[in-house]
């Protein structure tokens, strides 16, 4: 296949992805709905479980494995840095601070509750006949990593509806964001000692590992002072020049490609410079001129290349729907239910508890970017991706209305706020939730 023809086939693939996320998107938001569920069902729907299903011809001409899928994915991971220093860009650090005891014992119980039962539930599955884990996982890899894809948590989600409720700097606020984070940091650390060992090398957990943490020392303490400079500039130029956003999306590209390269992945490397940007205007400016093409744009091609992953017709028996069923009761008693228990016992509010459960246990982008990286590494089959998708769509969907029946309406109704970057396409800035 020519260049030309690879050329024509991607833009037609990316008319067809546009609009059916802004199509599905629109149905889902009628339901109340972030725009997010509407990515993750287009992307679902475009895939072999549905237009497959009925026009296979069609949507393997469409989404023929070859060049123009790899443009696809390579633009998906640019959306995804992208988005996630944009969700760096806005993120509190301060809120953190003051609500440290009851914020660790949340995010202990939000990673040892779903250890327990996904260490239970892959020494269900592991002996399968690589039904659901690739030949040669052995059974405490599938431990740990079902553990993970649990535990993990929606957290630009979360950054999204505190926004959107003005919950910043109140105890739920604080609470889910710190728990959100820390949950987050520890699953990509056990996903990272999964990868090495499978791979055999255990170089690659000590270079993630540790690799992050220099990192992350580096870009939060000389990084950060260093960066001011960028925001003083902008207060006394009044704006954001094309030169400094230039440099802004180097220093990205190269922060997505160091912690790439050490295997803590691109989407953390990114989220922690956004986080080391300054403030102010100049984190306006760049957050204006980014966001609209992020969002709208880059980000749904990643729920879409995940959608054409996901193959509902494996999951084909009625034992492969118990697994399913399992897998999602055991992901909400995990997450929901044992981050409700912790902040009880830390003499949270019975609503405010109830409201960090049901934050808490919403997957989204996150899940998928796991699933992603799991089912490319061999680690997983195409079964147990779509089991684990399924439970991802599933818990984003329950997020929006058991935060808002146990929560949001006992609130007054906040005024319209100007858009910013969390778990969500920032065009649904009036309706909560996100990615």
């Amino acid at each position: 296949m020519s260049n030309s023809e690879i050329s024509i086939r991607f833009f037609l693939q990316l008319t067809v992805i546009l609009a059916s996320c802004r199509l599905v998107g629109l149905l889902v938001r009628r339901m109340g709905q972030p725009q997010v569920v509407g990515e993750m069902i287009a992307g679902v729907l475009l895939g072999p479980s549905l237009l497959g299903l009925l026009f296979p011809h069609w949507q393997h001409k469409l989404f023929p494995t070859g060049p123009s899928m790899t443009m696809i994915y390579v633009a998906a991971q640019v959306g995804l840095v992208l988005y996630m220093f944009l969700v760096g860009l806005e993120f509190d650090a301060g809120l953190i601070r003051h609500r440290v005891s009851s914020a660790v014992s949340i995010s202990l119980s939000g990673i040892f509750a779903p250890l327990v039962l996904g260490a239970l539930t892959a020494l269900l599955l592991v002996h399968q006949g690589g039904t659901f884990f690739a030949e040669g996982v052995r059974s405490w890899q599938a431990m740990l990593f079902m553990g993970a894809a649990i535990a993990i948590t929606a957290f630009p989600m979360l950054a999204r509806i505190i926004f959107e409720r003005r919950l910043t700097g109140t105890s739920l606020g604080t609470l889910a964001l710190a728990a959100g984070a820390t949950d987050d940091a520890i699953s990509w650390c056990l996903l990272a000692v999964v990868l090495a060992v499978f791979k055999q090398d255990m170089l690659i957990a000590f270079l993630a590992i540790g690799g992050g943490i220099v990192y992350a020392v580096a870009v939060l303490t000389m990084g950060k002072r260093l960066l001011s400079r960028l925001g003083t500039k902008a207060e006394r130029e009044g704006g954001v020049s094309p030169q400094i956003l230039g440099l802004v999306l180097m220093l990205l590209m190269l922060a997505g490609w160091f912690t790439d390269y050490v295997g803590i992945y691109a989407v953390f490397g990114a989220f922690i410079l956004g986080a080391a940007m300054p403030r102010g205007l100049f984190a306006e400016r760049v957050r204006h001129a980014l966001e609209p093409l992020v969002t709208n744009f880059l980000l749904p091609l990643f729920f879409v290349f995940s959608g054409l992953n996901t193959q509902i017709g494996l999951v084909n028996s009625p034992s492969r729907w118990g697994v399913a069923l399992l897998v999602l009761v055991v992901s909400v008693m995990g997450k929901g239910v044992a981050c409700w228990f912790a902040a009880r016992l830390n003499g949270e509010p019975q609503r405010e508890a109830l409201a960090l459960g049901s934050l808490m246990n919403a997957r989204g982008l996150m899940e998928l970017i796991l699933l992603n990286i799991g089912l490319q590494a061999g680690l997983i089959t195409p079964t147990l991706f779509t089991i684990l998708v399924f439970m991802a769509i599933a818990t984003t969907l329950m997020a929006t209305p058991l935060f808002e029946y146990v929560y949001g309406r006992f609130r007054p109704q906040p005024t319209p706020m100007t858009t910013a970057p969390g778990d969500a396409a920032t065009s649904l800035a009036q309706a909560p939730g996100g990615r």
